[in-house]
């Protein structure tokens, strides 16, 4: 076989490959909306084929199961959230962290029931969603920490005061989205001085970790 004829024979695969990851993109999309909304229990594999407009045995074919379904739409909606957040790695350290905090509530409100599933750890007490939760956390203090301090691996006092920053963004996040009465502009600018409080106290009780200037009371 020339050449040509091996492009010709490897068009097909290649259109089918892409064909293959738009439909699963599309049925994780659809997924977030019916979980957005719906406990995992209450939505049988039937259900959740209706409401798509899809034969069962597609889902199964992309995800092998219900649960695996939930979990890749979780991993989704996980990727987007680094994505937004930890981007900008071209900007200064300062000018980073801001990016990082505004990509972060950028994400969340505009992709409100996939954040809510992010952080809220799941439906039920899920360990496996949790574990994808808290990795989320790991690579935002990861991000926070290397604007702020120039690397990524940290004390764990250092790690402890990020990680709570991180957490009570969480739910700050949570209420802002259910109760926009705040701009994007002034969440933004309230959790950086958060964030600048939780720099110092780190500094007081471990001067290895001095606060950059920006979040010092004197800068």
């Amino acid at each position: 076989m020339n050449i040509s004829h091996q492009r010709d024979a490897a068009r097909p695969r290649a259109r089918g490959t892409e064909r293959s990851a738009a439909r699963r993109a599309e049925l994780l999309a659809i997924g977030r909306r019916l979980f957005a909304d719906t406990s995992y229990d209450a939505l049988s594999m039937d259900d959740i084929a209706r409401q798509a407009h899809v034969a069962k045995g597609l889902i199964y074919y992309y995800f092998h199961s219900k649960r695996g379904y939930y979990l890749a739409i979780v991993q989704d909606s996980v990727a987007d959230l680094v994505a937004f957040a930890a981007g900008g790695l071209e900007l200064a350290p300062v000018d980073r962290v801001h990016r990082t905090i505004d990509g972060y509530l950028r994400y969340a409100e505009h992709n409100q029931a996939a954040y809510r599933t992010i952080v809220s750890g799941g439906v039920g007490f899920d360990t496996e969603v949790q574990a994808i939760r808290d990795s989320v956390r790991e690579v935002i203090v990861e991000t926070i920490a290397e604007g702020a301090y120039g690397h990524r691996e940290i004390a764990p006092l250092a790690r402890m005061g990020l990680l709570g920053w991180v957490c009570g963004v969480e739910g700050t996040t949570l209420d802002w989205i259910d109760r926009p009465e705040l701009t994007r502009d002034t969440m933004r600018g309230l959790l950086v001085k958060t964030l600048g409080g939780t720099m110092r106290a780190i500094e007081e009780l471990d001067p290895s970790y001095p606060a950059p200037g920006p979040a010092r009371r004197d800068a």
